[in-house]
């Protein structure tokens, strides 16, 4: 099952959900273009920092020995969010902040985890968001 599925969100206008057949009820699927786009934006970089975070072994009680950790995935997810956030910051309106937060510390997180930091201003998305130390 895709994501956008997961989410109740479809981009087939034929598309309708088993469980309730009526348009605003509880297992409703929406349109994709009927969805405003800082949610769309918002669900993405929500993602993106959940993709980071386990490619850190956050999920994990004991991160540094996580069978999901993987730096090199991880640090191109979380550019790819800083690219999201910085192009997308005017349109997010309160919830740049948060996303933002969350962002800083997946960029922080990375730090800590390497065994080789990389110099303020060049590790995962920094070129985007500037050095986080």
């Amino acid at each position: 099952m895709s994501d956008a599925a997961d989410a109740g969100i479809s981009s087939d206008p034929t598309d309708s959900s088993p469980s309730d057949p009526s348009p605003t009820g509880p297992g409703a699927v929406r349109e994709l273009a009927d969805v405003p786009a800082v949610e769309v934006i918002s669900r993405s970089a929500v993602m993106l920092m959940s993709s980071a975070a386990e490619k850190l072994g956050l999920s994990d009680e004991d991160p540094e020995n996580s069978p999901h950790l993987d730096l090199d995935e991880a640090r191109r997810v979380i550019t790819a969010l800083a690219g999201l956030v910085t192009a997308s910051v005017e349109f997010l309106g309160p919830h740049a902040g948060p996303i933002r937060e969350g962002l800083q510390a997946l960029q922080r997180a990375f730090r800590e985890q390497s065994a080789h930091p990389d110099a303020p201003g060049a590790g995962p998305g920094e070129k985007y968001t500037g050095p986080v130390y």
